[in-house]
């Protein structure tokens, strides 16, 4: 019997762009379940609080039916024994995100041995799309557009205007 492959793709989502929602329904087409686990770690100031983050992105993949959206204050080698999965799922955009990822990738199997990370590069339209790139247009109330769902643009203009 095939055991259902589930994966975790963390982050802090603050907001989700299209470069996340892009990784999420191409991994969604690998596994036969994605957590898209929201890291609740308030001393990065977050502009969107847990639950505005949560809703946007049940918001954003209402159209894939394997995503499960969750909140996490752990490490995450805890939530993948917790979860019962040892796959994760994590973006690269370009060198400096790899050396990060990899720098996390190798502390994470230090700490738990069957943790694989798998690596995606989001299509080359969202490369240079980034949580802060959206924060920071957003403060002048610049346009953003492209660069979000545009099923949760109004909750993150809303939102960025306070």
């Amino acid at each position: 019997m095939n055991t259902p492959k589930k994966a975790i793709y963390p982050g802090t989502f603050d907001p989700l762009t299209l470069g996340h929602l892009d990784l999420i329904e191409r991994s969604s087409k690998m596994f036969d379940e994605i957590v898209v686990a929201i890291g609740n770690n308030p001393e990065k100031n977050p502009l969107f609080n847990i639950e505005e983050r949560i809703n946007m992105i049940t918001i954003a993949t209402a159209h894939l039916k394997n995503i499960k959206v969750i909140q996490f204050h752990s490490l995450l080698v805890e939530l993948s024994t917790k979860l019962n999965t040892n796959i994760i799922i994590r973006g690269i955009r370009s060198s400096a995100d790899f050396e990060y990822e990899l720098q996390m990738g190798y502390a994470n199997v230090s700490l738990k041995k069957e943790l694989e990370t798998i690596y995606l590069m989001p299509k080359l339209e969202y490369s240079f799309i980034s949580s802060s790139v959206v924060r920071a247009i957003l403060k002048f109330n610049g346009e953003i557009d492209h660069l979000v769902p545009k099923s949760i643009l109004n909750d993150i203009k809303r939102k960025g205007k306070k």
